[in-house]
């Protein structure tokens, strides 16, 4: 019980500190918290994912993901495009802030163009298949037979981080009362965003 409550803890951890960096998704959750805007769904889906590449990673697809510099470098290409886009809209925002208080149409078609948006962010990014595949799957590796215990914490710190950052976010809104802080946090996303776009881009 002992062996596996340390391995579960350690998944915990290393699954945190791998999530917890700033990044597209990250920064994606952290507005769409602020905003309101289909959370759950959007927390949902980042957990979900997460698990079922940590879960690949345990079973040892890390290798095969490896072996294909061709597909990681197709997905660098097309993420680096999307988050680029990405950006290049949220920085629009930063000089119309009105735009990002007026309501985005109808609830059932911001909600979809939310899903949409964090699937892209989630699974568009080659970085998550050689963070959470390869690097988590293989530190798996060496817990044998409670790797998959290991896999488990990992999972959970997930769940708890997007859970804290899309619900939590929410209690930033009467910071966000106003335009300018509005400005602000799009300028953020915005940076991060083609950061991250350009990286992708030119590592691809």
């Amino acid at each position: 019980m002992n062996n596996a409550l340390t391995a579960a803890a350690a998944g915990f951890g290393t699954g945190l500190s791998l999530i917890v960096a700033i990044g597209a998704q990250n920064a994606f959750v952290l507005r769409q918290g602020v905003r309101r805007d289909a959370v759950l769904a959007v927390v949902g889906i980042c957990a979900l994912s997460d698990a079922v590449l940590i879960a690949l990673g345990v079973g040892g697809v890390g290798a095969v993901v490896v072996a294909w510099p061709g597909a990681l470098t197709a997905v660098g290409w097309i993420g680096g495009a999307f988050l680029l886009c990405y950006g290049a809209l949220a920085a629009r925002r930063v000089f119309r802030p009105s735009g990002a208080l007026r309501a985005d149409g109808d609830a059932a078609g911001s909600r979809r163009r939310a899903v949409l948006t964090c699937l892209a962010l989630t699974w568009l990014n080659p970085h998550v298949y050689l963070d959470t595949v390869f690097l988590l799957g293989s530190v798996a590796a060496d817990r044998g037979p409670l790797r998959w215990t290991f896999g488990l914490g990992a999972a959970v710190a997930s769940l708890v981080w997007f859970a804290a950052l899309g619900f939590g976010a929410r209690y930033l809104g009467r910071f966000l009362a106003r335009p300018t802080a509005w400005r602000i946090l799009d300028g953020l996303v915005a940076a991060t965003m083609i950061v991250l776009g350009v990286s992708l881009v030119a590592g691809a």
